[in-house]
């Protein structure tokens, strides 16, 4: 496969006319946002653990997740699937076969955010994922990273993108700067060989940057997330929020563009169930517990921490690590 082909290729999976649809594709896909980071969004104070959905083809989806992503099956029965990378776990799949799909209108999951641990890495999956006629749905430069839009078998959204240096990150008052440009599918895949896929497993290093999530209104999204959690806003855009810990770029997303004035999640539908944050610091767990309880959010303990429910029914886990 030549260079040209692998264009060709991606703009078609992509279901795109040009580089520029595709990056508007993704602007729609992230509201002209970004991604998280390896070894960055890794080491701040708060970060993304774990993601778990409910699924109601276990089989397929697990499939998917393995062979696409390229995540190694840590655990499977007849009712769920543990994947991760590197003995980390990442994704935990429910089997839920009667579920109804959940509506794009109701609160839930937006997307994951797959964070590569470099740009090579980024390269050889896009390759492998153009060499297996994956579907894409979109792919752009958001100056702080580089990613690219797909989804599962049962459409649940992802993105799949590595940073940039945190040090070329332009920041102003608290606010970075993200967009949502062309991605330069050239230099990317000149980095590996666009015959052939040397992508057989997720590379050592693969976290969940981010995770971004649909609510029913903002303020009080942002008054769990951001008052009760402790995560601190990075930017403000068109119906979305974005959040993060230690001057990460955003570990969270929020947004309404589909969703506004949603009602409690239905939990007999598919989609996401659960995710972790995970917290390093003893004391910053125990504030967080204090200000759930003066917010009289619902709680319950768990190993090593507790889970907080958001406004919409969405589970939150805090987990000392």
């Amino acid at each position: 496969m030549n260079l040209d082909l692998t264009r060709r290729t991606l703009l078609h999976l992509a279901g795109a006319s040009s580089f520029a649809a595709a990056a508007a594709a993704a602007e729609r896909a992230e509201g002209g946002g970004s991604s998280g980071g390896p070894t960055f969004a890794d080491r701040t104070p708060m970060r993304i653990g774990t993601v778990t959905m409910r699924v109601r083809t276990l089989d397929t989806v697990a499939d998917f997740y393995r062979d696409v992503l390229g995540l190694a099956v840590m655990e499977r029965t007849a009712t769920a699937a543990v994947l991760g990378s590197d003995g980390v776990k990442l994704l935990v799949l429910e089997a839920r076969p009667q579920a109804l799909d959940e509506s794009r209108k109701a609160a839930g999951l937006y997307h994951t955010a797959f964070l590569m641990p470099s740009r090579k890495d980024l390269a050889r999956w896009l390759v492998h994922a153009a060499l297996n006629r994956v579907p894409l749905s979109g792919f752009a430069d958001h100056r702080v990273s580089e990613s690219v839009y797909l989804d599962d078998p049962e459409g649940n959204g992802i993105e799949v993108y590595a940073d940039r240096d945190p040090s070329l990150w332009q920041w102003s008052d608290g606010t970075v700067t993200m967009g949502t440009d062309q991605l330069d599918i050239d230099g990317l895949v000149a980095l590996t060989d666009t015959r052939v896929s040397d992508y057989a497993k997720a590379p050592e290093g693969l976290r969940i940057g981010h995770i971004h999530l649909r609510v029913g209104d903002l303020a009080q999204a942002e008054g769990f997330y951001r008052g009760a959690i402790g995560f601190d806003p990075t930017r403000q855009r068109n119906g979305a929020a974005f959040l993060s810990s230690g001057r990460y770029h955003h570990h969270l997303g929020l947004n309404v563009w589909q969703s506004a004035g949603a009602g409690r999640r239905d939990d007999a539908t598919t989609g996401l169930a659960w995710f972790s944050l995970e917290i390093e610091q003893a004391d910053i767990l125990a504030a967080q517990e204090q200000r759930l309880r003066q917010a009289g959010v619902e709680m319950a303990a768990i190993a090593n921490g507790l889970e907080a429910v958001d406004p919409w029914g969405t589970r939150v886990r805090l987990v000392k690590v």
